[in-house]
């Protein structure tokens, strides 16, 4: 049995396609597109998915999308009423885009999937997370907490899954959103909203929280439970485009920051308050859910789950015994979560137990690959020299250019579902010289020289570099390091990293070559970074992975067997 789920139209756009409830293919628009968090139908995405599993629309039994368009239409029209006639230039701008196409998703996958003929369900936005939070995991039943901007109503939901059904039994709803409230910050210190967040999470560890009892105090009323409720006083997201109303400006005594204006320390302050008020709000949500439940485990959705700052304090400090996090917690994973309430809660199928190294696998590596026939023929039609190793050699080789200074692309396999590079799209550099994050930011992502970089860690010793037990696939929690001054180049300002832990079973070809590399260095430990400039989505096709090369100062690139120097 075929199953499709779509996100799209709003931000990250995605497909992804279930055989038996295994995800076999899934991919997010952007990487065809070439238009960062691309919000359009995912037509190519879609396209990519059918032929990749070499099957046709009419294969298909039922699509799921991954939220309902009516309830949230209906949001829409009772919040602009409610704040008119302020949001007036806001609502002649959304409401036309809601009126002749985002209300006729139906038609669109009909049109997309010639030949289709089955069911199109909308499981509510939540749902798709929590699905999705679940249906990834290892457990039997679980906990589940989402969170993020906004769905249809609800900002924050909980309940728990098991087996066959997932239920949300409590939520917060809008406004007052505690993503929204992170998004507001976000927007205040001059970074994207639904893009920048990530950014906020880096440079706060640069600041002293300050401002926490000013934010409390004024802009948010968080009680024992975790829920919330926001001052709107304070925000203007109801009824502009911009997040935050003057009211915020003159509670910080500062202007919006622009883009391009310096990062000054109130900047970083504001930032190191908003996060710790995040991290204790969700802690509180947490210790609420595990009164409730008295599950041992938990399973978190939604784009705040990208947050590995507070994930690792949910597992350091909050009372479950196990939490999980899929790779793609935010919207496109919604895409496979919608996919996967179809096939396990609404047609009634039986949870997979499948293995963790098996689950990894087919919730990672499930994107598009370039075979190396199609890479000799992309060098050659460019007259591109190359060398060619094969196997340990090519390993080898890699190792030591890396452990010579060397900034090489590592372009392998089947690309990573999520925002992440998780060792197959990724560039690769030596964690051991304090200088690598300032060349890496500078010369090669061509960004802000506050952001970190991530370690890539052999899994078995995890323990020895960092304040952690336990796998970290997904490079989704930030852990302090044990041993900064063996890493210098992935340990953070505060003297954390967010690590990816990698094992022979999940990546055996990229685990090799951080073996090479722990041979020839004594250090079991690479920085992985995504390829891919600032603005511009993660590379897709060996065209765009060789053009980082050309485009940034990067030493090589290694692309299936074929070694290119710069």
């Amino acid at each position: 049995m075929y199953n499709l789920g779509i996100s799209c139209y709003y931000h990250d756009s995605a497909a992804a396609l279930l055989k038996d409830g295994h995800v076999i293919a899934a991919v997010e628009e952007e990487r065809f597109s070439r238009k960062k968090f691309d919000d359009d139908f995912p037509h190519k995405a879609i396209q990519w998915c059918l032929d990749e599993a070499g099957i046709t629309p009419d294969q298909i039994d039922s699509v799921a999308f991954y939220d309902k368009p009516v309830l949230k239409f209906e949001r829409l029209l009772d919040n602009y009423i409610a704040v008119a006639p302020r949001g007036l230039y806001s609502f002649l701008d959304v409401i036309p885009k809601w009126i002749h196409k985002r209300l006729w998703i139906k038609n669109d996958i009909k049109k997309a999937l010639k030949g289709f003929k089955g069911e199109i369900i909308f499981p509510e936005h939540h749902l798709s997370h929590a699905a999705h939070a679940f249906y990834t995991s290892p457990f039997e039943e679980s906990a589940i907490l989402t969170i993020d901007g906004v769905g249809e109503w609800s900002t924050t939901s909980h309940g728990y899954a098991n087996n066959d059904s997932v239920k949300i039994t409590n939520d917060i709803r809008w406004p007052h959103s505690l993503g929204l409230f992170y998004s507001s910050f976000t927007y205040f210190l001059g970074f994207k909203v639904n893009e920048g967040e990530y950014k906020l999470m880096g440079l706060s560890s640069y600041g002293k929280p300050k401002y926490y009892d000013l934010i409390m105090e004024n802009l948010i009323d968080v009680k024992d439970d975790g829920s919330i409720h926001l001052n709107m006083e304070y925000f203007a997201f109801t009824y502009d485009k911009v997040m935050t109303s003057k009211k915020f400006s003159k509670l910080f005594g500062i202007e919006p920051k622009t883009k391009d204006e310096k990062t000054l320390q109130i900047h970083f302050d504001i930032g190191a308050s908003a996060q710790k008020v995040l991290e204790d709000v969700i802690l509180k949500m947490v210790n609420h859910i595990h009164t409730k439940t008295k599950m041992k485990n938990l399973c978190i959705g939604g784009g705040v789950a990208l947050n590995g700052v507070a994930n690792y304090k949910i597992l350091s400090e909050g009372p479950f015994e196990n939490v999980h996090i899929p790779p793609s917690p935010g919207d496109a994973g919604s895409a496979a979560g919608a996919a996967q309430y179809l096939y396990y809660v609404y047609h009634k199928n039986p949870k997979n137990t499948s293995s963790n190294t098996k689950l990894i696998q087919e919730n990672v590596y499930v994107g598009p690959s370039y075979s190396d026939e199609e890479i000799k023929s992309f060098l050659d039609s460019k007259n591109i020299s190359y060398e060619y190793f094969e196997g340990v050699t090519l390993l080898q080789k890699t190792a030591q250019l890396i452990a010579d200074g060397n900034v090489v692309g590592w372009y392998q396999g089947k690309m990573e579902w999520g925002p992440r590079a998780l060792g197959n799209r990724s560039i690769l550099a030596d964690p051991r010289r304090a200088d690598m994050k300032d060349i890496l930011n500078a010369k090669i992502k061509h960004r802000e020289s506050f952001r970190p970089f991530a370690p890539s860690i052999m899994e078995e010793f995890t323990s020895e570099y960092f304040e952690m037990d336990i796998p970290s696939p997904y490079m989704l929690m930030v852990a302090p390091v044990k041993k900064p001054k063996e890493i210098p180049a992935v340990t953070h300002v505060d003297g954390t990293g967010r690590l990816q832990t990698v094992s022979k079973e999940n990546n055996g070809l990229y685990y090799s070559l951080i073996n090479e590399f722990y041979k020839i260095t004594g250090v079991p430990v690479i920085i992985n970074t995504s390829m891919n400039v600032m603005g511009e989505p993660i590379v897709n096709t060996p065209e765009q992975a060789y053009s980082m090369i050309v485009k940034t100062d990067m030493d090589c690139i290694v692309m299936g067997n074929y070694l290119v120097r710069k």
